[in-house]
């Protein structure tokens, strides 16, 4: 599934759903007047951010949740800046300039048993994952972390597709400290074949080390700043095991054995490709 190609499209789609779910962050739901293209888990889309004077590029968002039958999409969206606040004003019958669907997506594992690792605004692709992947006959673990209980979100939707488990830094649901400081990291044995991850780059960063450790899988959605989208302004390359590649096409996904992340042996290897 990670390498499969999706057809592009520019619309202009229509908010037809809004869900405030704390102070920082909102869901809106999109609807297309024309049926939607195939949607895979990872993808993202790029929002034009109109009525914004300050914001002059898109923004790129994870698709949060596919809906076919309704001809929608829905998209999380942390308000962090000026065009997300202004993304944040937005109601029923609004439009939206949207590209979609963009970048490649999570692979289908080989086993069964697989652990989704979420921190904050990392969670929003995990839902539509989390749901292909019950579609697919596996019923995944998914471990979300957040600062205190107040930050939480969208657990019930999660709950429906897997196992739920979580972290909170002051300890006030879940087990407390961060995702890595969960129990289940601590035991010594991980079952999985496959662990997905999404959020701070420190956080992933800790996980792959830890999937590294146990001879896991592990793939990342990658979040870097991104203006274009399509792989013409190479803003948000990062390194590779094959030199720097655009997070907006050949990402955001990535297996972590592709990426270079602090590996002396693999870094040797980007510095000999880039000469």
């Amino acid at each position: 599934m990670a390498n499969t190609l999706v057809q592009k499209r520019q619309n202009i789609l229509e908010v037809t759903g809004k869900r405030r779910l704390n102070d920082r962050h909102f869901i809106i739901q999109l609807t297309s007047e024309e049926p939607l293209p195939m949607m895979l888990p990872g993808n993202f889309v790029q929002v034009l951010v109109e009525g914004s004077p300050t914001t002059f590029l898109r923004r790129p968002l994870s698709i949060h949740e596919v809906n076919y039958a309704q001809n929608s999409f829905r998209i999380l969206i942390q308000i962090k800046g000026d065009g997300t606040r202004q993304l944040s004003r937005l109601k029923n019958g609004d439009k939206l300039n949207v590209i979609y669907p963009l970048g490649n997506c999570f692979s289908l594992p080989q086993g069964k048993e697989v652990l989704l690792v979420g921190g904050g605004c990392g969670v929003a692709p995990l839902l539509f994952l989390a749901q292909f992947l019950r579609q697919n006959s596996i019923r995944p673990v998914i471990l979300t972390g957040w600062r205190t209980q107040s930050d939480i979100f969208e657990l019930e939707e999660y709950k429906k597709s897997g196992e739920v488990l979580m972290t909170t830094e002051d300890g006030s649901a879940g087990e407390k400290g961060l995702v890595t400081d969960h129990s289940l990291f601590r035991s010594g044995k991980l079952p999985f074949s496959r662990i997905y991850c999404c959020g701070p780059d420190p956080m992933m960063k800790a996980v792959a080390g830890l999937a590294a450790s146990h001879g896991i899988d592990c793939e990342v959605s990658l979040e870097n700043t991104m203006a274009c989208g399509i792989g013409v302004c190479l803003c948000c390359v990062t390194p590779t095991v094959s030199g720097n590649e655009r997070v907006c096409v050949e990402g955001p996904v990535f297996n972590t054995k592709h990426l270079t992340w602090g590996n002396p042996d693999k870094e040797a290897c980007q510095n000999k490709c880039h000469g």
